[in-house]
């Protein structure tokens, strides 16, 4: 067994220009409605976009957590590819989290690593 994220969009070509980027992952061929996006070390599961012609409806049931050694670096980065920020990081169960939107609004959490341990004044996202 392998298992596969699917990922609904109405725009694969711009979802697959940020999720490769943010991850890091490299663009398969496309297979209408699909194009895979995969991790080049085969650790991480693929990422498949599915083009739907129905809009995104709410908040997302399932969604992608991305811990990560810098949160505030991370979410600064994200931002720049085309990330949204959704209000401000918070800590829950002892990790730093920032609730991020995807180009399409689909909701995706950074998680800093290491905790909760910084002091809030060094948070800058």
């Amino acid at each position: 067994m392998r298992l596969v994220v699917v990922l609904d969009t109405n725009d694969v070509s711009r979802l697959a220009a940020f999720w490769s980027a943010a991850l890091g992952f490299e663009r398969g061929e496309p297979d209408p409605p699909y194009l895979a996006l995969r991790d080049p070390g085969g650790v991480h599961p693929d990422l498949l976009l599915q083009d739907v012609p129905e809009p995104g409806n709410g908040k997302n049931r399932m969604h992608l957590d991305l811990v990560v050694d810098d949160m505030n670096a991370e979410v600064a980065r994200l931002v720049r590819l085309g990330a949204v920020q959704q209000g401000e990081p918070f800590t829950e169960s002892g990790h730093r989290v920032a609730v991020m939107g995807d180009p399409e609004g689909n909701e995706f959490c950074v998680i800093d690593h290491r905790g909760a341990a910084r002091p809030e004044s060094q948070d800058t996202a």
